[in-house]
């Protein structure tokens, strides 16, 4: 095999910036975003600072894909420029999009969800903006449920003056090894990078300098870090940060996916966000936080009311567990996650709400009229995250009530098999409503077909199949091998 010829890189001028000035850059924009400054102005200003600022030579940009996917294309800066309104791509190459007949798509680029990466990790000279999916006729892309979560959530603030808010803890697997996932039907196994347990790592060792470096660059892109710790199983680990307006924080769990990937690749390794890769330890979930703001205060917050939240706080409570069983399969996306619903490991499959019992479906955090908020429990991180923060608030806000007796006591189960979950899914009218029926056939579909291509029973051990056709794990070759 002939060796990598290193290439020098003195004659080029392509942007570095310290994490110091990234994290400045991105703060400010996220305040922009806070303060919803207009799209034309932030396009001005976005345009303007690429056409003066000559070290950037491409612009990364992002979208996700029907089952959550986040895919990428470098577009170089000078045919942006030009051509930022006609970005085009071919939908038909997108798992879940469009017929070969019909491929034509479009990006159109959300300039308030811009942000500056570091170099060392991303590579010099780049910055990365989220974009929305529009179809032909110029109007959103309905498979594009970052585009519909957008729309809810405007039409929110617009109509009632809500602002949705959200935070996800994103649980994940640091694992020996590049392509480890892409590899396990060869190995069957997964090999731990540390023993350790819940909080419990030195510091220098794989899994602590795995978790410094990645919440060092979440900081560099202002993500506005609380804490970060390994977790309870080995090898696992948990990097939090702060609230953010909904679609922000669907963004923020793409890029935390993406950060933890790359830097981990960096080092050698695979972090995973397979919601059970082990059987017998923990697995991962991530839980979601929501609550929301109108005229700036918190409206889940009553100092009398039961656990401190109030009576709207608790009717959406109702609506998510009447519709516990409609949206699992949104919030429970994999043949895998479905191992992760087990009572033996702090399982979050019982659709009640409980203050302390960590096997409810929700919990009610102990807080105050800044943080009083619900937590979903039971989505598992290999979800698509506009999917989630779309069903939960959709169903939260607009969903029926009142068909459990109490909401303090289990009186169903969330689905134990992917199969069961798909059957809620296709037959709820919710869902229709809540997605659109194409969405929700083309969904099913998706989740049907993976799901065809694994042993229909769990079993005790995890099968290469539902880690070989995982959803972030799929590229043709692995899935042509069935």
């Amino acid at each position: 095999m002939p060796t990598p010829v290193s290439m020098s890189t003195e004659l080029r001028e392509f942007l570095t910036l310290s994490y110091t000035e990234l994290e400045e850059l991105n703060l400010r924009a996220k305040q922009q975003r806070k303060d919803r400054v207009a799209p034309a102005t932030l396009q001005a200003e976005r345009l303007a600072y690429l056409q003066e600022e000559h070290r950037i030579k491409a612009v990364t940009v992002l979208f996700s894909d029907l089952e959550g996917r986040l895919h990428m294309l470098d577009y170089d800066k000078k045919f942006l420029l030009k051509s930022h309104d006609n970005l085009t791509f071919d939908g038909s190459s997108i798992r879940g999009f469009t017929a070969q007949r019909e491929s034509d798509l479009r990006l159109f680029l959300d300039w308030s969800a811009f942000y500056w990466a570091p170099s060392d990790i991303f590579g010099p000279g780049k910055v990365l903006v989220f974009a929305d999916v529009i179809d032909r006729s110029g109007k959103p892309f309905v498979g594009d449920v970052r585009g519909s979560l957008k729309k809810f959530a405007a039409e929110q603030f617009t109509k009632n003056g809500y602002t949705l808010n959200a935070a996800n803890e994103i649980e994940g697997f640091l694992f020996q090894g590049l392509d480890a996932e892409r590899r396990y039907h060869e190995t069957a196994k997964f090999e731990y990078v540390n023993t350790g347990g819940y909080y419990h790592s030195l510091p220098g060792d794989p899994l602590r300098t795995f978790i410094d470096t990645v919440a060092e660059v979440q900081r560099a892109m202002g993500f506005e870090n609380e804490k970060d710790h390994p977790e309870v199983a080995p090898s696992q680990f948990e990097i939090n940060y702060g609230y953010g307006e909904v679609v922000a924080a669907a963004d923020q769990i793409q890029l935390y996916k993406l950060i933890c990937r790359q830097v981990a690749t960096r080092l050698g390794m695979t972090a995973s966000f397979l919601p059970k890769p082990v059987i017998g330890v923990n697995g991962s979930g991530m839980h979601t936080n929501v609550s929301v703001k109108k005229n700036g205060k918190n409206i889940f917050w009553d100092p009398k009311g039961q656990e401190k939240i109030g009576t709207f706080a608790w009717q959406f409570i109702d609506r998510l567990l009447t519709h516990g069983n409609d949206i699992c399969l949104a919030l429970n996306a994999s043949v895998n996650a479905y191992r992760r619903l087990d009572p033996h490991f702090e399982a979050p499959n019982q659709i009640k709400a409980s203050a302390v019992d960590r096997g409810s479906m929700i919990r009610i955090p102990i807080g105050n009229e800044g943080s009083a908020r619900v937590e979903v429990r039971s989505v598992g991180p290999d979800a698509n995250p506009y999917m989630v923060l779309l069903a939960v608030f959709k169903t939260g806000l607009e969903g029926s009530t009142s068909k459990l007796r109490n909401l303090r006591q289990a009186e169903r189960y969330l689905p134990d098999n992917i199969y069961d979950a798909i059957e809620h899914f296709r037959t709820s009218e919710w869902v229709t409503k809540l997605f659109s029926g194409e969405v929700q056939e083309k969904y099913a579909d998706l989740k049907q077909a993976s799901a065809d291509r694994c042993p229909r029973l769990l079993g005790t051990i995890v099968k290469p199949q539902e880690v070989q056709y995982h959803h972030e794990v799929y590229n043709q070759f692995l899935w042509n091998l069935f």
